[in-house]
């Protein structure tokens, strides 16, 4: 698998699981991006983090379940990914009333995909972490945004900003 660069990153063509809640019951999919994205007529935004129920992921998961209707009205889906397991999103989604459905990626083939794991240094010791990144496609499939390391608090509103037409 051609790992992607930041010129020609494109929706991957195998499947991931996605979890979502509907109507107090948690759904399991396996879904591929690339065809989930050519079957509808939206963008999807794909967004990165690195653990469910930690201060600034929940922050991030929570404002985009705020600002939901705000990007359904700009024509994009949006899926949050981490390595968490099935069982922790069900968890996270449950306890903050999240609306946005979660890629569980324990294997990280998403990840790598990606290219978000990256060396991290915790207290000066060196690990291996998810970088928060995002990813915003069009209804095509083509990449119009991607930011890495970026900061969760308000993140959300800067991107509603950049994706506006003006």
């Amino acid at each position: 698998m051609a790992k992607p660069t930041t010129e020609n990153i494109s929706l991957p063509d195998f499947p991931v699981t996605i979890v979502r809640e509907l109507d107090g019951n948690f759904i399991h999919d396996e879904v591929n991006l690339k065809e989930m994205v050519a079957n509808t007529d939206k963008g999807l935004i794909l967004y990165f983090y690195p653990k469910d129920n930690t201060p600034g992921c929940t922050i991030q998961a929570t404002e985009f379940t705020a600002q939901i209707t705000d990007f359904d009205d700009l024509g994009y889906d949006i899926v949050g990914v981490s390595r968490d397991s099935v069982e922790s999103h069900e968890k996270f989604i449950s306890k903050k009333d999240l609306q946005i459905p979660l890629i569980s990626d324990t294997d990280e083939k998403l990840c790598q995909y990606f290219e978000v794991i990256k060396e991290k240094n915790m207290y000066g010791k060196i690990t291996l972490g998810l970088v928060r990144s995002t990813f915003v496609f069009d209804k095509n499939g083509k990449l119009t945004h991607a930011q890495r390391n970026l900061r969760a608090k308000g993140y959300t509103e800067r991107l509603i900003n950049t994706l506006t037409p003006v």
